[in-house]
C-alpha cells in the first residue's frame, strides 16, 4: 500500500519511541534509519534513528524521501518539519508517565557512566515543552496526531496494533506489530503501572 504522507514517531526521550518504530517495522512499514546508533543495554532491539534528524533545523531536504516511511523525531524537533504544504504527516506521539521517563533516563545515563541531571529541573522543562508542543500541534493543518499511551501498548499490543493500522491507512501486519512488544524490556514502572498504587 502506498502512503502519501510521512509517519513520524515522536515523544519525550525514553517514552517508547524505539518500541513504536520496532512495531511499525515488524508490521511492514519501511523505516528511515541509518543504523549508526547501535543496540545497547538500554535499547537491546535498537533505536531506529537517523542522524539527519538532528540537523533538521538546517537541512530538511531529505524529508520528501521519507514519504511512505516512518521516521523517529524527538519532540523538540517536530517544529522543524517541512511545513510548506508539500508534505503531510501522521504523528504517533508516545505518552509515558514522567516519573518513568526520568527513571529510565537516569538508568541509561548511569549505565553509560554519565551523571544524571537535576530531575526537578528536567521535569519542569519537559512539562513546559509538552504543554507548548501540544498547543502548537493542534494548530497545524498538515499534522494528524495519534496519542499512544505506552502502558496501553504493553498491556494490549493487539489493540494498539489495530489503532496504528487504522491511523496509517491499513495494510499493516497487525499480528506482527503486536508480536514485537516485549513487556519484559520495560523496566522503570510507576506503582500505578504495576497495579500497586
Amino acid at each position: 500500500m502506498e502512503r502519501d504522507f510521512v509517519t513520524v514517531v515522536s515523544g519525550l526521550p525514553r517514552s517508547g519511541t524505539s518500541l513504536m518504530m520496532q512495531m511499525l517495522h515488524a508490521g511492514g512499514l519501511p523505516t528511515v534509519s541509518d543504523g549508526i546508533r547501535r543496540p545497547d543495554d538500554s535499547n537491546p532491539r535498537g533505536y531506529f534513528e537517523d542522524e539527519r534528524v538532528k540537523r533538521l533545523r538546517s537541512d530538511r531536504s531529505w524529508l520528501p524521501q521519507a514519504r511512505g516511511r516512518a521516521v523517529k523525531i524527538i519532540h523538540l524537533l517536530l517544529r522543524e518539519l517541512l511545513l510548506d504544504g508539500s508534505l503531510h504527516y501522521r504523528i504517533v506521539f508516545m505518552e509515558r508517565p514522567l516519573d518513568e521517563v526520568l527513571a529510565s533516563q537516569r538508568s541509561m545515563l548511569l549505565r553509560g557512566g554519565a551523571k544524571p541531571a537535576d530531575e526537578a529541573l528536567v521535569r519542569k522543562a519537559f512539562e513546559t515543552q509538552l504543554s507548548q508542543l501540544q498547543a502548537w500541534m493542534a494548530t497545524q493543518p498538515l499534522l494528524t496526531v495519534l496519542r499512544m499511551p505506552y502502558h496501553q501498548v504493553l498491556r494490549e499490543p493487539g489493540v494498539a496494533a489495530q489503532a496504528l493500522d487504522g491511523f496509517l491507512g491499513g495494510g499493516l501486519d497487525r499480528a506482527a506489530m503486536a508480536g514485537a512488544v516485549e513487556p519484559a524490556l520495560h523496566r522503570e514502572r510507576t506503582d500505578a503501572a504495576n497495579g500497586t498504587g
